[in-house]
C-alpha cells in the first residue's frame, strides 16, 4: 500500500475516531495493493442474471426524479420477493409521476400512506417498514440521508456522486464505517464495476497484460444535458433543486456528477486516488447556475503517473466518452479490448452473441439491473459488500479537480481530507437561498 495512501487512511481513521466510531478500518476499497509487482485481490461480484429468490425485500425511494425512478424499476427488475413500498421526495408531482411509473411498468402500487413530500420526507420514510433505501436525490443531500439510512439499520443502494464537498465526503466515510460495522450492504451507482466488458478487462490489466501503468486519459465530452427555466410560482430553492444539474452546491458540478464514472474507472484501474490536481475550466454556453461547462485537469499519482481528465457539456461539438490507461508493455480502454504499443488487439471480451447495437446491449444483463442484482445477491446470501469507501474516494478526485480549476491552484489530497470547504446553505426552506452565486473565476476565487 503506498505512503500517501496510509497516511490518509489513518487521518480518516482519527476522524472516525473523534466521531465515536471504536475499531475503524479507514478506507476500504475492496481491493489491496501487493507488494513485488503482483495482482491486487479483489473481490468480483458474482454476476448472476437474476438474484437468488429469498423472503421479500422492501425497499423505499428518496428522491423520485428519473434516475430514482429508473432505479426503482431496476431494482424490482432483479428478481423475485421485491417490492417498492414507500417513496420519498420534496415535490409531489414527482412521487405522483414515480409511482404512476412503477405501476404502469411493473404492476407494483405504492400506498399512498407511504408516499411523503418535503425536504424532511425522508425522515418519515425512514420510519417506514423497510429492508433497504435507494438515495437518488441531487448529490447535496446524500450524506444526510446516507446517515439516516445506516442509523436506521437499512441496507442501502445510493446514486453516484456520493456528496459536493470534502465535509460530505468525509461524512460519508464516517457512515460507511459505521454500516460495515452493522454489517450493512451498500452499493453505489458506479455502473461499470458491475458490468462484465468491464469486469474482465479489468482481471486482464491487473494480472499484467499492460504492464506496469505510466499514465491515463479519459473524455466525458457530451452535449448539455437539460435545464428548467425558473417560474414565478416556485419559491428560490424550488427553482434551484428542480434545476439541480446546473447549480454546484447541488450536483457537484458535471466533473463530478458526471465524469466520476471515469474517475472512478481509473482510480479503479490504476488502484489508488490521486495525490494532487491542477486544471483548469471555464463557462461559455451554459444559461442557468453557477457551473462551468468544461474541465481539463491533469491529476497526478504515486510515481509520477499521469492522468488527464477532460470533460464538457456543450452541443455541437465532436463527443467522446472514453477512457485509456497506458502501461509499458500496452494499452486498454477499460471497456473491452488490450492493445500492444503498435496498436495491435491482443485481446477481446468475447460478447454473448446477442442482438446488435451498443456493447451495452450486447452484454446478458443491464448493468443498471445488475447492480441490483449484486445488491440483492449480497443481502439474500449475508455477504456483505460496502462500495461507499470507493465511490467517496472517486467523488473526492473529482471534487479537487474543481476546485484546482475554479481556483486556479495547484490542490492536494490531504488539502481536500482536511478542508472545511461545505457548499449549500446551512438550513434548508422554501423561499430564497443564501449561497454564493457568483461565477468561480480562477486566481480570484476563494481559497479552500
Amino acid at each position: 500500500m503506498n505512503k500517501s495512501y496510509e497516511q490518509s487512511r489513518r487521518k480518516f481513521i482519527r476522524n472516525a475516531a473523534a466521531a465515536g466510531i471504536i475499531g475503524a478500518v479507514g478506507f476500504n476499497s475492496l481491493f489491496t495493493s501487493c507488494k513485488g509487482g503482483k495482482s491486487r485481490e479483489y473481490d468480483f461480484p458474482p454476476m448472476l442474471p437474476t438474484a437468488p429468490d429469498g423472503p421479500l425485500l422492501k425497499a423505499g425511494v428518496v428522491g423520485c426524479g428519473y434516475r430514482g425512478t429508473g432505479a426503482a424499476i431496476n431494482f424490482l427488475n432483479a428478481g423475485q420477493n421485491l417490492e417498492i413500498a414507500a417513496l420519498a421526495d420534496v415535490f409531489q408531482d414527482r412521487v405522483d409521476a414515480c409511482r404512476k411509473q412503477i405501476k404502469e411498468k411493473k404492476g407494483v402500487e405504492v400506498s399512498p400512506d407511504k408516499c411523503f413530500i418535503g425536504i424532511d420526507s425522508f425522515e418519515k420514510l425512514m420510519e417506514c417498514d423497510l429492508d433497504i433505501v435507494i438515495l437518488a436525490t441531487p448529490p447535496h443531500f446524500r450524506p444526510q440521508h446516507f446517515e439516516a439510512c445506516v442509523k436506521a439499520q437499512k441496507h442501502v443502494f445510493m446514486e453516484k456522486p456520493i456528496a459536493v464537498d470534502p465535509v460530505g465526503v468525509r461524512s460519508v466515510m464516517v457512515s460507511a464505517e459505521k454500516a460495515k460495522m452493522l454489517g450493512l450492504t451498500v452499493v453505489t451507482g458506479t455502473i461499470k464495476r458491475h458490468q462484465q466488458d468491464y469486469i474482465e478487462t479489468f482481471k486482464q490489466v491487473n494480472s499484467g497484460a499492460i504492464g506496469e501503468i505510466v499514465s491515463a486519459n479519459s473524455y466525458y465530452n457530451v452535449g448539455k444535458l437539460w435545464h428548467r427555466n425558473p417560474r414565478a410560482d416556485w419559491s428560490e430553492l424550488e427553482n434551484m433543486i428542480r434545476n439541480w444539474v446546473n447549480w454546484c452546491w447541488l450536483s457537484g458540478d458535471h466533473i463530478v456528477e458526471q465524469h466520476v464514472h471515469n474517475l472512478d474507472t481509473v482510480n479503479w484501474f490504476v488502484g489508488k486516488h490521486p495525490e494532487k490536481a491542477i486544471g483548469f475550466g471555464a463557462r461559455h454556453q451554459r444559461i442557468t447556475g453557477d457551473q462551468y461547462d468544461m474541465f481539463s485537469v491533469d491529476f497526478v499519482y504515486d510515481k509520477d503517473i499521469h492522468y488527464h481528465s477532460m470533460c464538457r457539456q456543450i452541443n455541437d461539438c465532436s463527443n467522446s466518452v472514453s477512457d485509456r490507461i497506458q502501461g509499458t508493455k500496452g494499452y486498454t480502454n477499460c471497456e473491452n479490448t488490450i492493445f500492444d504499443l503498435d496498436g495491435s488487439v491482443k485481446w477481446t471480451f468475447d460478447y454473448p452473441k446477442k442482438g446488435t447495437g451498443k456493447n451495452i446491449s450486447r452484454l446478458q444483463t443491464n448493468p443498471f439491473d445488475q447492480e441490483h442484482i449484486d445488491l440483492v445477491t449480497s443481502i439474500r446470501t449475508n455477504k456483505a459488500i460496502n462500495e461507499a469507501f470507493q465511490i467517496a474516494e472517486s467523488t473526492l478526485t473529482g471534487i479537487m479537480g474543481r476546485v484546482s480549476a475554479y481556483t486556479g491552484k495547484e490542490v492536494t489530497w490531504d488539502e481536500m481530507m482536511n478542508s472545511d470547504l461545505y457548499l449549500g446553505p446551512k438550513t434548508y426552506a422554501i423561499g430564497p437561498v443564501d449561497i454564493q452565486k457568483e461565477i468561480p473565476k480562477p486566481g480570484k476565487a476563494p481559497a479552500i
